[in-house]
């Protein structure tokens, strides 16, 4: 058919391409026999000429058994295309058409190759493989200092990447090794190799990857002579322009986009039936069929007893997927001044279902979709507004501090790993580290110290019996004294460090906001959980600042997290137990606005003493007004606005190796008392009950002694350090005594 005949189709065809809406695949010249698996396709002229006219919704991947090199591959490549979940595929329900005489951006001359286009536009299938490629086989990047593909290989799989050799071959290799079928591909090198190939991608991502994958499927198979227990597929990521979550409009629907923000709840796995399989109840004769546009079509009549409506579905003989859905919500740092976030639905399916938890900070690509809604179920009548959602192809971290390794540390670099181990045989290492904490903040070296304790943790004990009381590893630690003396600083500076953490203001957070609400999910309308921030920060840390101005009922949740490391949850018929093992940094103002000497803490900031106890140090910031401090005060502060770039440079270099130094200690550390250690923990908590005891006072309590074994647990992993010497007990105690002289 000439271009003239499809030119019939008038504007229709034109404002599909222009808003990118794929609705099927043209081929021109097929000399091979690429429709044999759809026996209900008639490949004469009038039964394109009626596939021509017919307006068609948008279906996804082919099975149509082309190969990009002709090779003996095909039967590999149908198997690649076969319902690709996170695309949407429904492979069988392509529409074809032949045509002639039309070129694309990225082809040369082929003659009477044969050729598939994409439906309304003058893109060529067979250019795009053939590009793609020519990519994966020749392009050499020029640096790879954020390797994607690096970080999803274990530790003895990984080796120093030859930018000599081209990349995604060996990816491939990583591939033929590792049997991770994910070939994750950065599209700013496509980008760089090909800008229509790029522009490609990004206009009809749900057409053009589905030919991607049997490209990479062909390569592997001539590579390396066989077929992995399931097709690789291409997942990619980084493109040109990450979109503002509040951005997004009609222009992109059945886009490729990549938006950044928090994970703030994730569903249940949910199956999601892809193929269901019928069978006639009188003759047993079985049929399959794939979902097409979220339904399945239920045969009518059975074709080998003619009989109508006699056929059931098998459920245990379909096919099911895992899928997921989350919730992002918008970040910080997108948000106009005075708005509130916002919040996208995000489809997971397959191998990407369970990879992100709430509280992830994360850059997510997929295509944007928009699903109609039904005004009645039972009606064909749909709302003008439809209902949007992104369907996952690829998550990635975006904490750029976390360049080096994934949250818990365990896919740092050889080169991360010699570095850390050298700075933990350093004899001032401790020091080292209080410097790289809060490095703009004038002195406080022992409240540093207690905050790098906080960060590296006790030991976890896991008792599987049962018979022993749960220890908690986590430290608390409370900021208290006067305005004005850093507090929220620290605090904001913790936050930015750690991966999970959550920071909250004591005035303007409530108890259901710091534990868990019960809300009705919009898309299952079931009732669900709302995590809060003591949830989110599971195996963080929570911030708490303006902790004396919370009312009492919302401090009442903080006594079970603080000791428990549990959240106990009985609301509208829920009754769960959710996990909070998170330490709490919290900073409190004394009742008058300043430190009163003259009484005591609890007098001074209101706290119950229930709740001061679960605290393992209590530092008091309280202004010297001594003209010596102050002064060397004003000139560290003077020095913060004329500093040069050099030094800030430096002081985020410490700042980065200061999270993998964490990160490193908390996942591969645990340290354990030795004899000498226990004594000297005995010591000392007997030495801490004889300091009030003159004044027929109570200074320690057994809580107390658990704080000093935690303690010295953490100062021992800042070494690295598997097990607890006397002169970790030594430090301990002495953050211990400054909190009780101050």
């Amino acid at each position: 058919m000439s271009i003239p005949d499809m030119s019939s189709q008038g504007s229709r065809s034109s404002r599909r391409s222009s808003r990118s809406v794929n609705t099927g695949f043209c081929e021109t010249g097929m000399s091979s026999p690429p429709l044999r698996s759809f026996p209900d396709i008639d490949n004469s002229p009038q039964r394109s000429n009626a596939l021509q006219s017919e307006s068609s919704a948008m279906h996804i991947g082919s099975e149509l058994g082309i190969s990009s090199q002709g090779s003996s591959t095909t039967s590999h490549s149908v198997r690649t295309l076969r319902a690709r979940v996170d695309l949407n595929t429904a492979p069988s329900h392509h529409r074809t058409i032949r045509i002639d005489n039309m070129e694309d951006d990225l082809a040369e001359s082929f003659g009477d190759t044969t050729r598939l286009y994409i439906w309304g536009t003058r893109i060529c299938v067979t250019e795009v493989q053939r590009a793609f490629r020519n990519f994966l086989l020749s392009y050499k990047p020029s640096s790879v200092e954020d390797d994607e593909n690096m970080l999803i290989l274990p530790s003895n799989l990984q080796q120093e990447i030859d930018l000599e050799r081209p990349y995604y071959m060996e990816r491939l290799y990583e591939i033929d090794q590792s049997e991770n079928i994910c070939l994750n591909v950065n599209l700013q090198h496509v980008k760089e190799y090909s800008d229509p190939l790029y522009r490609k991608i990004i206009c009809y991502p749900a057409d053009i990857i589905p030919y991607l994958d049997m490209t990479v499927n062909e390569l592997f198979t001539e590579k390396y002579q066989k077929s992995l227990y399931a097709p690789i597929e291409v997942r990619p990521f980084n493109a040109e322009k990450t979109r503002n979550m509040r951005a997004l409009n009609p222009q992109d629907v059945d886009q490729l986009i990549t938006i950044t923000g928090m994970v703030t709840r994730t569903s249940t796995l949910i199956p999601e039936m892809r193929q269901g399989f019928f069978q006639c109840s009188i003759c047993n004769y079985s049929v399959e069929n794939e979902v097409d546009r979220g339904r399945i079509e239920e045969p009518v009549v059975c074709p080998n007893c003619s009989m109508s409506y006699t056929f059931q579905l098998i459920h245990n003989r379909s096919i099911f997927m895992d899928k997921q859905i989350i919730k992002l919500q918008e970040s910080p740092d997108d948000m106009p001044a005075g708005q509130t976030p916002h919040t996208v639905t995000l489809f997971a399916h397959g191998n990407l279902v369970e990879t992100v938890q709430p509280g992830d900070r994360i850059a997510v690509t997929g295509i944007y979709r928009a699903m109609p809604i039904r005004v009645n179920p039972r009606m064909r009548n749909l709302n003008s507004v439809y209902r949007t959602n992104i369907d996952v192809l690829h998550f990635r971290k975006t904490d750029q501090g976390r360049l080096h390794q994934l949250e818990d540390g365990t896919h740092l670099t050889d080169e991360r790993i010699a570095m850390i181990l050298n700075l933990s045989k350093k004899p001032d290492v401790v020091e080292r580290l209080s410097l790289a904490i809060a490095p703009s903040i004038f002195e406080h070296d022992d409240i540093k110290k207690g905050i790098l304790c906080l960060l590296f943790g006790g030991t976890r004990k896991d008792d599987e019996s049962g018979n022993r009381t749960k220890l908690r590893s986590e430290i608390n630690l409370l900021l208290c004294g006067d305005p004005g003396t850093s507090k929220s600083q620290l605090l904001q500076y913790v936050y930015r460090l750690v991966p999970r953490g959550q920071y909250t203001s004591g005035k303007g957070s409530s108890a259901v906001g710091l534990t868990a609400s019960v809300t009705r999910d919009p898309d299952t309308r079931h009732l669900v959980l709302q995590t809060g921030a003591l949830v989110l920060a599971d195996n963080g840390v929570c911030c708490i600042d303006e902790f004396d101005k919370m009312n009492d009922s919302t401090r009442s949740v903080l006594h079970e997290v603080m000791e428990q490391q549990t959240l106990s949850i009985a609301k509208a018929g829920i009754i769960c137990q959710l996990n909070a093992r998170t330490s709490i940094l919290a900073a409190a103002n004394p009742v008058d606005s300043q430190w009163n000497r003259n009484k005591t803490i609890i007098d001074n900031i209101q706290l119950p003493h229930t709740l001061l106890s679960r605290f393992d140090l209590i530092f008091l910031l309280v202004d010297p007004q001594d003209e010596s401090y102050d002064r060397r005060l004003a000139n560290h502060l003077v020095s913060l606005y004329y500093q040069t770039t050099v030094d800030k440079e430096n002081e985020l270099l410490d700042m980065a190796l200061l999270r993998d130094y964490i990160g490193y200690a908390r996942s591969h550390i645990s340290p354990v008392l030795d004899d000498t250690a226990s004594q000297c923990l005995i010591d000392k908590y007997l030495q801490m009950r004889k300091v009030g005891a003159g004044h027929g006072q109570v200074s320690a309590y057994p809580r107390q002694l658990e704080s000093l074994i935690r303690l010295s647990e953490a100062h021992a992993k800042m070494r690295l350090s598997s097990t607890v010497s006397a002169q970790d007990v030594e430090d301990a105690y002495t953050y211990v005594s400054f909190c009780f002289i101050t």
